[in-house]
């Protein structure tokens, strides 16, 4: 089996992280910026960072309906915060008219952004994860929270009763930074399924 290739979308947002998690989780990782770089991948992971922002930047290097294309199509692709907001198919607090986030319709969810509070509301906890024998240590970062699943979303966590980790198919999405901690184990989950 080859070894897959997993993109990190490099526009805004913690890419660093996720490439070195990637890589420790047996991925070929590298970034992608440009729609050449879109099409070389096999699968991608969606950053935390500002989603109306990331919106905004995926329009300008003309990416956002190639992306949507992709994932219509069924290209895995991992999101964690501001990732999981863009995978959502409706999004609550999308942001200002004319500067909101833009579903991309991955996931059969609705998400609110910033729903734990501001930057100062910031927190860690550790959270049983479906599919993993230990709880995940997750930093949540002005996070989202899932307030509606469709029938074939499978929810993998929760935190203070709000779900924060769900899966439809080959895509995965989580509100917290796994990134951010040693743990890459929902990074080889994600590999894993490629």
């Amino acid at each position: 089996m080859s070894t897959p290739r997993v993109g990190v979308l490099a526009l805004q947002g913690d890419t660093r992280e996720h490439l070195a998690a990637l890589r420790e989780a047996g991925a070929e990782a590298s970034t992608v910026r440009r729609l050449r770089e879109l099409e070389a991948v096999d699968a991608l992971v969606i950053p935390g960072g500002e989603s109306t922002a990331m919106t905004h930047l995926l329009r300008d290097f003309e990416l956002l309906d190639p992306l949507r294309v992709r994932l219509a199509d069924g290209m895995p692709a991992y999101g964690s915060c501001a990732g999981m907001i863009l995978l959502a198919t409706e999004i609550l607090d999308a942001g200002a008219a004319g500067r909101e986030a833009s579903p991309l319709k991955a996931i059969d969810m609705t998400v609110r952004r910033n729903a734990f509070g501001r930057q100062v509301d910031s927190f860690e906890a550790d959270i049983d994860f479906t599919g993993l024998d230990t709880p995940v240590h997750a930093v949540f970062i002005r996070a989202p929270w899932v307030e509606r699943v469709g029938p074939d979303v499978e929810v993998l966590g929760q935190a203070g009763g709000h779900i924060v980790a769900v899966r439809q198919g080959k895509v995965l999405a989580t509100s917290f930074h796994p990134e951010m901690t040693g743990d890459r184990r929902i990074h080889k989950l994600f590999v894993e399924q490629l």
